[in-house]
């Protein structure tokens, strides 16, 4: 396996699995810091809540989710794995979606938008580099 990604597409897929796996990193040791940065706020740790909150579980699963996910972007894109770059593009934009309409319908507050905004943006950009690297591949 290279030390380094090989085409745009496997660029863009290596830098979301590097910050997917940061932010899942800063959610296993400060799930506070991370439930801040996506505005889900509660005020207090969650591993200090009351009983039958189970906030501090799901920032776990999330993180473990995310940290998870970050390495297989990662091991991905040094393997220049076009098949599972072109998975990804739906199922982000699908993510963008929900999490808009989860702000847009007051499921989750503005500040989460950002992740929606992260999850097309991210899409797109891999798109668009995996129709560069199949146009650059044809000349």
């Amino acid at each position: 396996m290279r030390q380094l990604p090989r085409s745009l597409s496997g660029w863009t897929m290596a830098v979301f699995g590097v910050l997917a796996a940061a932010m899942g990193l800063v959610g296993l040791v400060s799930p506070n810091l991370l439930l801040t940065v996506l505005g889900l706020e509660t005020g207090r740790e969650p591993a200090l809540t009351a009983v039958g909150d189970h906030t501090a579980a799901f920032a776990t699963a999330s993180s473990m989710a995310a940290l998870n996910m970050g390495v297989y972007y990662v091991l991905a894109a040094l393997s220049d794995w076009k098949p599972f770059f072109r998975w990804t593009v739906p199922f982000r934009l699908l993510t963008f979606a929900v999490f808009g309409l989860a702000v847009l319908t007051g499921r989750a507050p503005t500040p989460f938008l950002g992740v929606a905004v992260w999850e097309g943006l991210g899409a797109l950009a891999t798109g668009l580099a995996l129709r560069y690297d199949a146009r650059r591949a044809a000349t």
